[in-house]
């Protein structure tokens, strides 16, 4: 096995050959700074590792925005006041897999072209045989469906955002444009109708580690949703009794009323690691409106529950800051 380093490549043994003692003092002084230097660096940044079983230092990439924040030391964050106006983001922008925070565009997508209002349950859509074998795998998260069964687009909507159904959001794709291509079209066009011009969309689940994007991205579609009170009722629902084959559906968001959240949506995989998208309302003596948040890429490369750990675990504290910080 050929194993790459950093520090290039180790030649073979060779004679040592005399030093002059000016040039050996320098390469000494060198070093020391070389040591302290690095010592500055590792005391500032914190740790984002990149596999299970070798963590190094890293820094956490420069915060931006009027919004100080105990940001995470690895992936990256966005967070945003929408009473005072104020915003903030940590760690290079660049596109990274979001994992099932897709399926908030997803839900977007689908609430867009076919309105909701509160209470009501909206069109019915009978679920087809591959949505039920689709039910039974055993790599993705789902929700049980069984062919022939009849739900309505509020159903629907729950099983997509509470238990993170990838079937059922292939389910509405179909439903909606006939294809599941057709329908990552539409994402793709309402995404750069947002703004979203670091994102890419591959799929209705969020399951294909092609689907990527950026936390200040994803912040922009947050804005956007969370004007839908049917999405907010959605997100902010603790369990939901479904009846039929699916049963109860439980949503996968623990952070539900800690540190003031009221909702958000999770997603985790092996390259992804965990993200959470989030609401949080902030408190007494604030200006009416939500906090809203974004943390992508923790603990990406280890577990899907590690990562979804770490991703809870940023959110709590930006969270908690983040009232406290828009206190009036």
């Amino acid at each position: 096995m050929r194993v790459q380093s950093d520090l290039g490549p180790f030649p073979g043994r060779r004679p040592p050959a005399r030093v002059p003692a000016s040039v050996l003092w320098g390469a000494v002084a060198a070093l020391l700074l070389t040591l302290l230097g690095g010592w500055a660096v590792t005391t500032r940044a914190g740790t984002d590792p990149t596999g299970p079983t070798a963590p190094g230092p890293t820094a956490p990439g420069p915060a931006t925005g009027s919004l100080a924040l105990p940001w995470p030391t690895g992936g990256q964050a966005s967070v945003a006041d929408t009473g005072s106006g104020r915003s903030g983001s940590s760690g290079e922008q660049k596109p990274v897999p979001i994992a099932s925070v897709t399926k908030v565009m997803t839900a977007y997508v689908v609430l867009t072209r076919h309105p909701l209002k509160p209470g009501e349950p909206g069109p019915t859509v009978t679920v087809d045989q591959r949505a039920q074998d689709e039910s039974h795998s055993l790599s993705e998260s789902t929700a049980r469906v069984e062919a022939g069964q009849r739900l309505n687009q509020r159903q629907l909507l729950e099983m997509l955002l509470l238990p993170s159904g990838n079937n059922v959001a292939r389910l509405l794709a179909r439903w909606d444009s006939g294809s599941e291509r057709a329908f990552v079209a539409r994402m793709n066009r309402a995404a750069a109708d947002l703004g979203m011009t670091r994102t890419t969309y591959t799929g209705a689940s969020g399951f294909e580690p092609t689907t990527t994007s950026t936390s200040d991205d994803q912040l922009r579609l947050a804005r956007a949703v969370m004007r839908d009170p049917v999405f907010r009722d959605v997100v902010a629902t603790r369990e939901s009794t479904i009846g039929g084959a699916t049963g109860t559906v439980a949503n996968t968001n623990r952070l539900l009323g800690t540190a003031g959240i009221v909702g958000g949506k999770t997603g985790s995989s092996t390259p992804a690691g965990g993200a959470l998208m989030w609401a949080a309302e902030p408190g007494r003596g604030a200006r009416p409106g939500l906090i809203l948040g974004v943390v992508l890429h923790q603990m990406p490369h280890t577990t899907p529950a590690t990562g979804m750990q770490a991703a809870f675990d940023a959110t709590e504290r930006l969270a908690v800051a983040a009232r406290k910080g828009v206190r009036r």
